[in-house]
């Protein structure tokens, strides 16, 4: 396994939650897929968990290396049924992960109440 990229970021929870309350669905629809926003409004922590899966998308961008404008939908963060998190690309990024010959993304979230920071390993 050789690595191709690795990618690390931070979102405060606060402006997450400010986005959700200005903007609502419109936001989430524009950000996070269905399954994302099920997984995310299931228990008391929705907007860290929000925030949690914003920064592992931004985190998967970056170890991708990717040089034009993307849909933030095309990297989808799910959860295994023991809570690991896991990327599914779709779409153009699937298609330039391809391309950069990327297997697999690996990737680790943690949240606070303040913060979520999560790092990303992209590898061949």
């Amino acid at each position: 396994m050789n690595v191709i990229g690795v990618g690390v970021d931070i979102v405060e929870v606060n402006r997450i939650e400010a986005a959700i309350k200005r903007f609502g669905d419109r936001f989430l629809k524009k950000i996070y897929t269905d399954i994302e926003i099920k997984y995310c409004n299931t228990g008391k922590l929705a907007c860290q968990h929000f925030a949690g899966k914003f920064a592992t998308k931004e985190a998967v961008y970056k170890t991708l290396n990717i040089d034009c404008v993307i849909k933030w939908m095309e990297i989808e963060i799910r959860n295994s049924e023991q809570g690991q998190p896991y990327v599914v690309l779709h779409g153009r990024v699937k298609k330039i992960a391809k391309e950069k010959n990327i297997s697999s993304v690996f990737v680790s979230i943690s949240h606070i109440k303040t913060r979520a920071v999560a790092s990303a390993v992209a590898v061949m």
